[in-house]
């Protein structure tokens, strides 16, 4: 679950706003012919600033957790990252993806959607019939499932990390449907245009 320890002779720390700083012989010293970017890449300590947050434990292992640009920084400007949301949103076997949100918002907000496997035979198993996604999305029970699994991930969080309100979607999120890449990963900025108004609602 981590990227290891930091290599002989170099040096990692972690910034107050939690990105992972290097600094040694291994670390490149610049951008050619690029000292504006080299500025913001490189600090006047020498520590290289990579664009990741991460954490380092007591046994000096590193694990790194988000990019620093998918922060959220809440309207109390709390910094959370929103890949631990939604791991702990996905851990639950209904919720197939998730979004959250909370940019200069009050507190985090998720976009969720149900898997498209797991949800029909959980369903299936419990007598409910549905001909569709977007049909079971509606449905109480449903419903009331995905409510336990945000309860469940919020246990798992910091409070100012915790889901306060979310949306189900009767979609799934596809590499073909533009919001993931072909490896699957989340296209956040396609989720933020294509979703604004759903985004919008829970906020209102």
């Amino acid at each position: 679950g981590t990227v290891g320890r930091p290599y002989a002779g170099m040096e990692v720390a972690i910034a107050g706003d939690g990105e992972i700083l290097a600094r040694g012989p291994l670390t490149t010293p610049g951008y050619l012919n690029r000292p504006g970017l080299t500025e913001d890449l490189l600090d006047p300590d020498g520590w290289l600033h990579t664009g990741d947050i991460g954490t380092i434990d007591a046994d000096g292992f590193v694990s790194v957790t988000d990019r620093k640009k998918e922060l959220i920084i809440t309207a109390g400007g709390e910094n959370i990252a929103p890949a631990a949301v939604e791991n702990a949103l996905v851990a639950h076997p209904l919720i197939g993806q998730a979004l959250a949100y909370g940019d200069r918002r009050p507190y985090v907000a998720a976009l969720l959607t149900l898997d498209g496997e797991a949800a029909p035979a959980w369903a299936r198993a419990r007598g409910i019939t549905a001909s569709s996604l977007a049909e079971l999305a509606s449905d109480p029970q449903v419903l009331a499932e995905v409510a336990a699994g945000v309860a469940a991930a919020n246990q798992q969080l910091a409070r100012v990390q915790q889901v306060k309100r979310w949306h189900l979607l009767p979609v799934e999120w596809t590499a073909e449907t533009e919001e993931l890449t072909p490896t699957l990963k989340l296209k956040r900025r396609v989720v933020h245009a294509k979703y604004a108004d759903v985004i919008d609602s829970i906020y209102s």
